[in-house]
């Protein structure tokens, strides 16, 4: 049976509606990218070091790329309906088999060539399932298939040289300067990807359902918050002995601190922005779809995994028998814990500032804390570390709640009208069945 056959009898893609909601599949999806986070996470942890950290930076900005391309295709057609689900499962399992290869593409460059090579074709299967939906849908569109041409380039040259980083290094004689160009290539690849998502422009593309978008980009952070607490119970081995005092208490505050931080964007600034992107039409949604989720959720999902690092390392000495209470934190462990919450809430103020275009000072003084605790931090134990860490983030989302009490209220009205609205229009619509089924006479 042709390709023709398959599909039909699979049924057609199904067009994205103005109103659409994320649907189950997307969800299932996203399974497969909590399992690259988590390995991300794993893999430097494994060995903490500033190249280990640019290594760790390389492969989730690649990462956040396919994921920023897979959710362009998904504001377009279903992708849990019609032909499209299976073309998303050989995604799927492209992109495990390219979280499983993450630890060893930067291992040895005069070792085994298996993991760099899993990792560039891997990414090679996920790009050309996107291509292959991409294309589906502007194929009556010519004025888009042209647009579709600005992103040849990336996507060809991007795919040469990360199978160039894969092959090249093994035959370069000196290790350093193997590590160095194979870094370097690495680093021409993000470059290349964000550089053209910036000077395309419009992307060739159409954000038709503001809800589905923001509510796509507000699961994966929820997801990335999520993985961040398992990463912190698994890898400090809170699982694997019996409780203490001190270890609950730390895993506790890692709780307390966490959910602080999903506080700051989904209690105020997330529905804010969703508002504000549905309030745009056009050019001007795009670009704000582009700059605030696309590119400004990455610096606050790098964030959620640096100080998960920061975390695990603390409270796996918390947690370890025999080890004082009193015992300060080992190595970088504060530097990535106050760091990275400093870098998620940097990202979420530039969030705040492309959406609503307004700045809270109050976050500015906060990062100048969080820069603060840091030396401070440093010579206390461990527990208390954490403890002042989740003192800053309490004390910020409580002055929140106090100063911006009339904000919020006025944003649950508004949210509250716009529900009740929507859901007295769907009541009206499936009214016409209550009495009459579709196709009766």
């Amino acid at each position: 049976m042709g390709d023709a056959g398959w599909r039909k009898r699979l049924g057609p893609a199904v067009n994205i509606a103005p109103g659409a909601r994320v649907d189950k599949f997307e969800i299932f999806f996203d399974l497969v990218f909590v399992f690259s986070f988590f390995i991300i996470t794993r893999a430097t942890a494994a060995n903490i070091n500033g190249r280990q950290l640019l290594h760790a930076v390389l492969v989730l900005a690649v990462l956040w790329w396919c994921w920023v391309v897979h959710t362009v295709v998904a504001t377009r057609i279903r992708i849990g309906e019609g032909f499209v689900p299976v073309l998303m499962i050989v995604g799927m399992a492209a992109l495990f088999c390219f979280a499983l290869a993450l630890p060893q593409a930067f291992m040895d460059p005069r070792g085994s060539e298996a993991g760099p090579m899993v990792v560039a074709v891997s990414y090679v299967v996920i790009r050309a399932v996107h291509v292959s939906l991409f294309l589906h849908i502007v194929r009556d569109a010519p004025a888009e298939r042209r647009q579709l041409l600005r992103y040849a380039p990336e996507l060809a040259l991007s795919t040469v040289l990360l199978l160039v980083a894969a092959l090249l290094p093994a035959h370069i004689p000196h290790t350093g300067t193997a590590e160095f160009v194979r870094d370097a290539l690495w680093v021409t690849v993000v470059v290349l990807q964000y550089g053209t998502g910036l000077l395309a422009r419009t992307w060739g593309w159409q954000v038709t359902s503001a809800e589905h978008w923001t509510e796509r980009y507000d699961l994966i952070l929820i997801i990335a918050l999520g993985e961040s607490v398992i990463s912190v119970g698994v890898g400090s081995n809170l699982l694997g002995q019996a409780p203490t005092l001190p270890g609950v208490t730390a895993a506790v505050l890692g709780i307390v601190f966490t959910a602080t931080l999903w506080w700051a964007h989904y209690d105020l600034i997330g529905p804010a922005a969703r508002i504000a992107l549905h309030s745009t039409l056009g050019r001007a949604r795009v670009l704000m779809a582009r700059d605030a989720y696309a590119y400004l959720y990455l610096p606050m999902i790098a964030g959620i995994i640096t100080f998960a690092l920061g975390a695990e390392g603390i409270v796996h000495d918390i947690a370890a028998p025999g080890v004082p209470i009193s015992e300060p934190a080992h190595g970088p462990d504060v530097p990535l814990l106050f760091g990275g919450v400093a870098l998620y809430l940097a990202g979420n103020m530039l969030f705040q500032l492309r959406t609503l275009r307004t700045v809270s000072w109050l976050r500015v003084g906060t990062l100048g804390l969080l820069a603060a605790g840091v030396p401070v931090a440093m010579p206390l134990p461990g527990l208390a570390a954490l403890g002042l860490l989740t003192a800053i983030c309490v004390g910020l989302i409580t002055a929140e709640v106090v100063l911006m009490s009339e904000s919020r209220h006025a944003l649950r009205a508004v949210v509250f009208e716009e529900r009740t609205a929507h859901e007295a229009h769907e009541a009206a619509y499936r009214a016409r069945w209550h009495g009459q089924p579709p196709g009766s006479t």
